[in-house]
């Protein structure tokens, strides 16, 4: 099985899901979203195939994010694709399905 996780190695949630796919012995792409932020149309994407709103997708636990509490799905977009920090993390992408793994247990709905 292939996954892509949008991880940032920093975040204990992110390393408990990247666990969780090593353990399932999935083909894992590690995609550093600091480093190499997700294009707009990706992430709105993402959260499409999630089930979920760029707001559902939003940290706002992150500064940067606190003047987005009333923004449009739009702007939130911009502001992710601008500044990847307010990006809630992490998400997964397998054949079936994308979740975000808070809590990590979730990327089981997707193995």
């Amino acid at each position: 099985m292939k996954a892509t996780i949008y991880h940032n190695p920093r975040c204990s949630k992110s390393r408990e899901a990247l666990a969780l796919l090593q353990q399932a012995g999935a083909n894992i792409v590690i995609v550093e979203y600091l480093k190499n932020p997700p294009a707009r149309a990706d992430l709105a994407r993402l959260f499409a195939d999630a089930g979920m709103t760029p707001r559902d997708g939003l940290r706002l636990a992150e500064a940067e994010a606190k003047g987005l509490k009333d923004a449009s799905d739009d702007a939130i977009l911009d502001a992710m694709a601008g500044n990847p920090v307010v990006i809630e993390r992490p998400l997964v992408r397998t054949e079936k399905g994308v979740r975000l793994g808070r809590p990590p247990q979730r990327i089981h709905e997707i193995l």
